[in-house]
């Protein structure tokens, strides 16, 4: 009498190898064949298709982040504190709006005058770290403080 498997894919898994999707030397491998099974890399397209495809875009572009503004840095009366910015993002405009954006990331895109790694284009990612007040704006920490410079444009907050 034979025992059954404790888990149900345990069977499934020994068939793997004897259908290339495995390697049977090294159970961890991945094979170009399982990782178009779990569409790890999207499918292959034809020629054709990729020049259809960059030809002409169909529908509306999306916008995978919010604008928002620099405001300033945090400060009191007679102190400023550099490495916490203030930001108004668009769209919000109380405290329990905020509440989604918190820990979302913050991108500060600018461009510089010389070419680091062949562009001119930088970014400083920064994250939303809490409200500041009661009216949408909110307080955030890039990994280097932001320039003076930077006060009055614009950085993306991203959706994800």
């Amino acid at each position: 009498m034979q025992s059954q498997p404790s888990n149900p894919t345990q069977e499934t898994f020994k068939t793997l190898p004897a259908l290339g999707l495995i390697s049977s030397h090294s159970p961890c491998a991945v094979t170009p064949l399982l990782r178009r099974h779990l569409h790890l890399h999207p499918p292959r397209r034809s020629a054709a298709a990729a020049a259809k495809m960059v030809k002409g875009r169909q529908g509306q572009r999306v916008r995978l982040y919010v604008r928002g503004t620099i405001l300033g840095y945090k400060r009191s009366k007679s102190n400023q504190y550099e490495n916490t910015s203030l930001l108004q993002i668009e769209g919000v405009n109380t405290k329990e709006e905020v509440g989604w954006y918190a820990g979302k990331r913050i991108a500060y895109v600018y461009k510089a005058k010389t070419k680091s790694s062949g562009t001119t284009i930088r970014c400083i990612w920064g994250k939303v770290t809490r409200p500041h007040g009661n009216s949408g704006v909110v307080r955030a920490k890039f990994r280097s403080n932001l320039p003076p410079t930077s006060m009055g444009k614009k950085v993306r907050v991203m959706m994800r």
